[in-house]
């Protein structure tokens, strides 16, 4: 058993929460596991079961606004890591992502073992290069470089998404006839512009499921309150009222949550919260949807935009989201919440 391992995700809030089951191995076969993450990303290693320490730094070749890169920076970096005294490390990357400039601070830390999924030459800088063949989802390639690195779940462990509980009350939040009747989240939010219905779609959503005779929550963080307030309607707004673990408790709450290519899709996965997934294809949707619990994937998969990690939507109009039709999300939510029912998978 290594003493203090480091796992490293540096970049968002859904990216840290698909690496808990690889942080969960390590933890089951360490003394101490400290998570490396971005300020993105910080939230969500704070809810991950195995974490002892989150540290958090800003990575320039990673952070989509980077910081410049400077000495002062990154020698203070390289003076943290060192006083962790640490064992090994993990570097955990994106496809399209270089472990290789961590793992650099890493060594001048004085780090003697570190692994990464990498497809670059390391030289030194790596003692475990591995590889991950096909197309696996982000979580399980994730954990993957842990099994190869020596760790395993413990017993028990179905590798499925988690955090750590208990969840605060929401009760006050959502009131009675909801808690009693059930209903549907809609996180109408994306981390960019090409990932998220427009407001004026996800408002519609959000009428014919009330019309379909559903409570209809809408969420959102502070900074998206303008636009949750833009799609709720009559629903219920949330927009900038929760931080995250009560937004993780309002998720698990719901009957299903709808939502697009976002990190509380995500966290309603790591709470068992099935979804309805509004996937732009400008990423696989076999990497980066909703793993671990039932899920509907709608969205044009094959649109212009396929692959292109697009920030922006580069087909006018933004068909493969905007085109959904609200009934088939209202179809979706039914067949969701009745598949729940009949196999008795809700918590």
């Amino acid at each position: 058993m290594k003493r203090n391992v480091l796992v490293a995700r540096m970049d968002n809030l859904g990216d840290v929460l698909l690496a808990g089951p690889c942080v969960r191995a390590v933890a089951a076969g360490s003394e101490r596991v400290v998570l490396l993450t971005g300020p993105r990303g910080r939230g969500t290693g704070e809810l991950l079961p195995g974490v002892d320490e989150v540290l958090t730094w800003c990575a320039p070749w990673i952070d989509p606004e980077p910081p410049p890169v400077t000495e002062e920076d990154t020698g203070e970096l390289v003076r943290r890591l060192r006083a962790l005294s640490l064992d090994a490390a993990l570097v955990l990357t994106s496809f399209h992502q270089s472990p290789l400039p961590l793992a650099l601070l890493l060594r001048m830390a004085g780090v003697p073992w570190i692994g990464a999924v990498c497809e670059d030459y390391p030289g030194s800088l790596l003692d475990l290069r591995h590889h991950v063949p096909g197309d696996p989802p982000e979580a399980v390639r994730m954990l993957s470089l842990a099994q190869a690195a020596g760790f395993s779940l413990p017993a028990g462990d179905d590798g499925r998404l988690a955090i750590r509980e208990p969840l605060p009350p929401v009760d006050g939040l959502l009131g009675r006839e909801m808690l009693e009747d059930g209903y549907v989240v809609v996180h109408p939010a994306a981390s960019v512009p090409a990932r998220q219905p427009s407001a004026q779609r996800s408002a519609a959503f959000v009428r014919e499921l009330q019309t379909a005779g559903h409570h209809v929550v809408v969420t959102g963080s502070p900074a998206e309150s303008g636009l949750t307030r833009e799609v709720a309607g009559s629903a219920l707004d949330l927009g900038g009222r929760t931080r995250l673990p009560e937004l993780a408790a309002v998720l698990a709450g719901a009957d299903v949550v709808v939502a697009p290519n976002t990190g509380p899709a995500h966290l309603a996965a790591a709470v068992g919260t099935p979804v309805v997934s509004l996937f732009a294809p400008v990423v696989p949707a076999s990497r980066w949807a909703p793993y671990g619990v039932p899920v509907v994937l709608l969205g044009d998969q094959h649109a212009g935009c396929r692959d292109s990690r697009a920030r922006v939507c580069p087909v006018p109009g933004h068909p493969c989201l905007d085109g959904i039709p609200s009934g088939a999300v209202v179809d979706a939510v039914a067949h969701l919440t009745h598949r729940a029912a009949s196999v008795g998978d809700r918590r």
